[in-house]
C-alpha cells in the first residue's frame, strides 16, 4: 500500500511516499480503509523526535483519519465491513486505575496514533474497534477527519478541565490553528463572552470574528498583552487558552484577572521559560495542564461536530501522494484550520 513515513528523524528531506505493507488487524482490531487523514504540528514533532521516543520503522505518520471498516478481528462484534468511521487518536489500555475511572486519557499506557504508532497517512491503518465512532452519512471523511484530535483537545481543556461557564470572558492566543479555530467554537457555544482572539494576520482574525470571536488583537501591530489589559478595565479575563508555550506565557499570565486560569494546551514556540512565581500566587492564578481527552469527551464533541453546532475549519485537500507539500506548508505556518489528505 501507499504510504508517508519516515526511516529515521530529521527533517521533512527524510519523509517519503513510499509502497509498504498491508497491516494485518489483531482479533479486537478492524483494518481501515482510509479515506482521509488531517495534519497537525504533532506530526513535526514526531518527524523531529525527542528524548524517549521509540518508533517503529519505517513510521506512518498522522494522527487523524477517518474511513470505511475493511477488515475485522474476531472479537469485533460492533462494527461490520463497509461502516463509515471515525477514529478517536488516543489510545489506552482499558484496564489501569485511569481508565477505569474514565480518564483513559491519562492511561499508564497513553499513546496516540501516528505519535506513538503507526498513524493514518496510507491507504490503510490498524486500529482498535473500541476507538470507532459510526460517521453519519452527511458527514464527510474530511470533517471528521480534521475535526477529532483539535476537537477532543479544546473540549476537553475548556469545558472539562476548564470548567467554562456562561458569562466568563476568555482569551485565545492565536487564530489560524486546528485547536483555535475549535476553541473559538466552543468558547461561544458555552456561552462564554466576550471572546478574545490573538492572531498574526488580519485575515485570519476576521475569519476568527466570523466563527465568534467578540474582539480581535494583530499581536504584530501592538502588544496583546498590555491590548488585553486595557480592554478589560484592567482586570483581565477569567479564562486563557494558551497552546504557543514560551513566547506567549508571560502575557497569557498577565492577562488573567484575580482567580483567572491558564489552559497550556501545547508549546509550539518551545517548552522551556521562566515566569515569576509571584504572579501566580498574587493573583490566585491557576495553570491547568491538559492534553488531548477521554473517550466520553471525544463521542460527546464529535456529537456536535455531526449535528452541525461545531464545524471543522478545512483550508486545503490534498491528495496523499502530495502529503510532503502539505507537511511543507504546515511547517510555513500559514494556514487557517486544518490541511487534509484524501486518500
Amino acid at each position: 500500500m501507499k504510504a508517508i513515513v519516515f526511516y529515521e528523524h530529521g527533517t521533512l528531506e527524510q519523509v517519503q511516499y513510499t509502497d509498504i505493507p498491508k497491516p494485518e488487524p489483531g482479533p479486537d482490531d478492524v483494518l481501515l480503509q482510509v479515506k482521509a487523514a488531517a495534519l497537525n504540528r504533532l506530526d513535526l514533532w514526531v518527524l523531529e523526535g525527542w528524548p524517549g521516543l521509540k518508533l517503529k520503522f519505517p513510521h506512518i505518520m498522522g494522527s487523524d483519519g477517518a474511513g470505511i471498516v475493511a477488515a475485522t478481528g474476531k472479537n469485533v462484534r460492533d462494527f461490520q465491513v463497509g461502516d463509515r468511521v471515525a477514529v478517536n487518536p488516543t489510545l489506552s489500555c482499558g484496564h489501569c486505575h485511569f481508565c477505569l475511572t474514565g480518564r483513559d486519557n491519562m492511561c499508564d499506557h497513553f499513546a496516540i496514533l501516528g505519535e506513538h504508532v503507526d498513524g493514518f497517512f496510507a491507504e490503510y491503518a490498524v486500529v482498535p474497534a473500541r476507538n470507532l465512532l459510526p460517521l453519519p452519512d452527511h458527514v464527510s471523511f474530511a470533517e471528521a477527519a480534521a475535526a477529532s484530535l483539535v476537537y477532543v483537545t479544546a473540549w476537553h481543556s475548556l469545558i472539562t478541565r476548564g470548567q467554562l461557564r456562561a458569562g466568563e470572558s476568555v482569551l485565545i492566543v492565536g487564530a489560524g490553528g486546528g485547536v483555535n479555530t475549535a476553541a473559538i467554537q466552543i468558547a461561544r457555544l458555552a456561552g462564554a463572552s466576550p471572546i478574545y482572539v490573538v492572531g498574526s494576520t488580519d485575515e485570519k482574525l476576521a475569519r476568527a470574528r466570523e466563527l465568534g470571536a467578540d474582539v480581535t488583537i494583530n499581536r504584530h501591530k501592538e502588544d496583546w498583552g498590555k491590548a488585553v489589559y486595557k480592554l478589560t478595565n484592567r482586570q483581565g479575563v477569567d479564562v486563557v487558552v494558551d497552546n504557543v508555550g514560551a513566547a506567549s506565557y508571560f502575557s497569557s499570565l498577565r492577562s488573567l484577572k484575580r482567580g483567572g486560569r491558564l489552559l497550556t494546551v501545547g508549546n509550539t514556540s518551545g517548552p522551556r521559560f521562566e515566569f515569576d512565581n509571584r504572579l501566580i500566587f498574587g493573583k490566585h492564578l491557576s495553570i491547568i495542564g491538559t492534553t488531548m481527552g477521554p473517550i466520553a469527551d471525544y463521542k460527546e464533541v464529535m456529537g456536535m461536530v455531526f449535528n452541525g453546532r461545531l464545524q471543522p475549519i478545512i483550508d486545503t485537500v490534498y491528495p496523499l501522494a502530495e502529503g510532503k507539500t502539505a507537511l511543507k506548508r504546515l511547517a510555513e505556518g500559514n494556514v487557517y484550520g486544518k490541511l487534509v489528505l484524501r486518500v
